[in-house]
């Protein structure tokens, strides 16, 4: 298994970890450290220089790639989207899920 799929892997598992122990929070930075891997990889095989390691700045990067699908942009935006007052997203949003469907719009395959 390659290096970033265990690393994509084990943010995936601590996500679930810290939210089936009710801490959202944290589920939510596992979450997007886990897209910042999935990021990282997809420019890789792109040919593009890997912008800062922050999830931030790579989340921001790939939002203004041209041609993605629209589902792509709209994850990226969810997982840019900050938290209300009450620390919360809104209900419908599913950072996890979003990061696993990230997976699939840019065709990285998981072991």
């Amino acid at each position: 298994m390659d290096a970033w799929n265990s690393s994509y892997l084990h943010e995936i598992e601590l996500a679930r970890l810290a939210r089936h122990s009710g801490n959202e929070g944290r589920a939510r930075v596992c979450a997007r450290r886990a897209a910042s891997i999935l990021i990282a990889e997809y420019l890789t095989r792109q040919g593009i220089q890997v912008p800062a390691s922050s999830a931030q700045a790579r989340l921001l990067y790939l939002s203004t790639l041209p041609g993605l699908s629209p589902a792509t942009y709209e994850i990226t935006s969810h997982l840019l989207m900050r938290v209300d007052e009450s620390f919360s997203l809104p209900e419908h949003i599913d950072l996890i899920a979003d990061v696993q469907r990230l997976a699939q719009e840019l065709s990285i395959q998981l072991s």
